[in-house]
């Protein structure tokens, strides 16, 4: 059975454009936390971490070169959302997390 995936960036990572320093992705954060805390509601879910460098061969597989933004929920019958509110949405409507507070 085909499963949603989950495409975040490594949790560290560093730019070629700012060099000599480490930097983490906020809402990726956010999503990670999220797995964190809620870890049974992420079965069903292919977990993929990318690295932060362009092209990001398999998010580009999936979806497409012009929508490598991350984080990325790809849909096991198609389609993909890749805004942070709306993978928040439909984290919980997919996968039953809960909601975020307005």
């Amino acid at each position: 059975m085909a499963r949603d995936r989950l495409y975040l960036l490594e949790p560290r990572f560093t730019d070629e454009a700012l060099p000599g320093r480490v930097f983490y992705c906020k809402d990726c954060v956010t999503v990670e936390g999220l797995l964190a805390a809620f870890p049974d509601r992420a079965d069903d879910i292919e977990i993929i971490r990318a690295p932060y460098a362009r092209p990001r061969t398999a998010v580009v597989d999936a979806i497409g070169e012009d929508n490598q933004n991350l984080p990325a929920l790809v849909f096991a019958e198609g389609g993909f959302v890749n805004d942070i509110e709306g993978l928040l949405a439909a984290l919980h409507q997919r996968h039953g997390f809960p909601e975020r507070h307005p």
